[in-house]
């Protein structure tokens, strides 16, 4: 659960720490106190979406801080490496600054906003005051009922025939062209395929031809720079070379080595030369006549070259990429020339696909069926609860629209119908549900779905828009009876559901020193009774309205107590 929250510099709270603790937390405050800032710093700090407008004006940064405490064995900490520390306490940090950058951390280490929006996923829900919206959405209904029938398997193995089917139909299109077309690209291609096999390329010839190319231009420099090294050691009939003086010197260096220790290292040495110098001599020879250039070779380079850059400019930039390109284009003629036997094939395959697509969505839709009624007779219940026992909500099916009657989807339409009076033929939701209606249907459905999900952690910011009387009591009470397995945290402006709390915090707007300041108190019983009247009421506080109150709150404790 979250157990702490530090807000820092986020719009009009400078400074906050709330400690919230298991069951109900109720906020409740003026409009436009600051109550949905508190909601959108845990969003933060879950990794939502964030602004730098966020950031209080006059501050440096944003910083939010959240403690999660008695958590489950989430998926995303064996996936990640992360997790709680030894005590089980998982610390969140969030750092938004003036450029738009975010710092994220947990207990200390960093990771990404993406990390951290997964993990609070699987950490909280939020709902927020404009979920209802969603309800009105015909196209968010069939993800409401495959998360509610868990049909994530049977929708994963659907969609990967559907893509298999896709990608056949795709290779088909391809290939399905009008004849003045075929003839036309026929035509190209067999120009171009005639053009690259009359040059003959081979893999890594432009290389070596500008290589050869610049040796041979450079032929005359070369040739004389080598014979001029190979004079220089080995010399000629008139003028010895170095290799030669270096024997002279090694011969005359030999008397004296039998006298002196130092003359026979120094011969050393000098036997060493002459045998490099010998031995460079020979290299350098065979270099020079290892030089074969014969008469016009340049000019049949140059007009290889010519050739290929001609080519080059048209398939490739490289030898290795017009290759390629041939091949592709071997390859397209003979798709376009066997085009009709390929179609055939082709068809089979689309046929089995199609079959197996069809096979698994007929099976999807068999476990969408199963989820509906299941679906039905929880929202019925849930309604009856949220005192709508005479409305009838219905999942309705029709069959898709489209190509072979499917699409990424499956094969289902899905949309929700209600009844909100007896008698009353089913109608879709956003044609007759009113604003107090939605929110309670909204409410069913998210306790419905939370069921079935890990998250320990449930946030209604002003869910119950449009609700008041009787309504609003049995919206608290509902509250109260998801409180007793998950931890809830509810931004309200109605009594009824704010008496219902376990915990109840104040959030209260104030001017110092001219600057806007948002605090939040946690109240203790006088000081919730206050502001129940408050809310109740309105600024005048009267005694009757204190009273009823305290009514209110003894209610609440006795409805818990069940």
């Amino acid at each position: 659960m979250l157990s702490l929250l530090h807000i820092e510099n986020i719009a009009v709270i400078e400074s906050a720490d709330i400690q919230f603790d298991a069951g109900f937390n109720a906020l409740t405050g003026e409009t436009g106190a600051g109550k949905s800032i508190v909601v959108d710093a845990i969003g933060a700090i879950t990794g939502g979406r964030t602004s730098r407008d966020l950031i209080r004006t006059g501050a440096k940064s944003a910083r939010v801080e959240a403690s999660f405490t008695d958590l489950p064995d989430l998926p995303w900490f064996a996936g990640s490496g992360m997790g709680p520390d030894e005590d089980g306490n998982l610390l969140l940090q969030r750092e938004i600054q003036p450029d738009g950058k975010n710092v994220c951390r947990l207990n200390g280490r960093l990771l990404t906003v993406a990390q951290l929006r997964e993990l609070g996923r699987q950490l909280l829900n939020i709902h927020g005051q404009h979920d209802g919206q969603q309800l009105l959405d015909e196209r968010c209904h069939l993800d409401y009922l495959d998360s509610f029938g868990a049909l994530a398997a049977p929708l994963a193995d659907y969609q990967a025939a559907y893509q298999a089917l896709g990608a056949i139909r795709r290779e088909m299109e391809s290939l399905q062209m009008d004849e003045a077309e075929k003839s036309r690209r026929m035509d190209t291609l067999q120009y171009q395929i005639a053009e690259l096999e009359r040059a003959e390329l081979r893999p890594g010839e432009d290389g070596a031809l500008a290589e050869r190319r610049n040796l041979l231009r450079n032929a005359g420099k070369l040739i004389e720079a080598v014979e001029e090294a190979h004079y220089a050691l080995s010399g000629d009939d008139d003028s010895p070379g170095a290799a030669a003086l270096l024997a002279d010197a090694e011969r005359s260096l030999s008397s004296a080595a039998a006298m002196s220790s130092e003359a026979a290292q120094l011969l050393e040495q000098l036997a060493d030369l002459r045998c490099t110098a010998d031995d460079l001599a020979e290299q350098v020879r065979d270099l020079r006549s290892g030089f074969d250039f014969e008469p016009g070779e340049l000019d049949e380079i140059e007009g290889r070259l010519d050739v290929i850059y001609r080519l080059r400019k048209k398939y490739g930039d490289t030898v290795e990429e017009m290759l390629d390109y041939l091949e592709r284009c071997r390859n397209e003629l003979d798709q376009i020339q066997f085009a009709g036997d390929t179609l055939a094939r082709l068809e089979k395959k689309r046929a089995e696909a199609l079959k197996t697509a069809r096979s698994r969505a007929e099976a999807l839709s068999h476990a969408r069926h199963t989820a509906a009624k299941a679906l039905e007779a929880r929202i019925q219940d849930e309604l009856r609860q949220l005192d709508m026992p005479k409305v009838k909500f219905l999942v309705d099916f029709a069959p898709k629209v489209g190509e072979d009657g499917l699409d990424p989807t499956g094969m289902d339409e899905v949309q929700f119908l209600m009844s909100a009076n007896v008698g009353e033929d089913p109608r879709p939701i956003q044609k007759i549900a009113s604003g107090g209606e939605l929110a309670r249907i909204m409410l069913a459905l998210k306790n419905v779905l939370a069921e079935n999900e890990s998250v320990t952690t449930l946030v209604f910011d002003e869910v119950d828009t449009g609700v008041s009387g009787r309504a609003a009591q049995k919206v608290a009470q509902k509250m109260a009876d998801v409180a007793r397995h998950k931890q809830v945290l509810c931004v309200t402006h109605l009594p009824q559901i704010a008496a219902m709390a376990d915990v109840h915090f104040s959030v209260e707007k104030g001017e110092r020193k001219g600057r806007t300041y948002t605090a939040v108190e946690r109240l203790d019983r006088p000081a919730r009774q206050r502001e129940l009247a408050r809310l109740a009421a309105g600024a005048h506080v009267s005694a009757a309205a204190l009273e009823s109150a305290g009514e209110l709150l003894d209610a609440a404790e006795q409805y818990k107590k069940q």
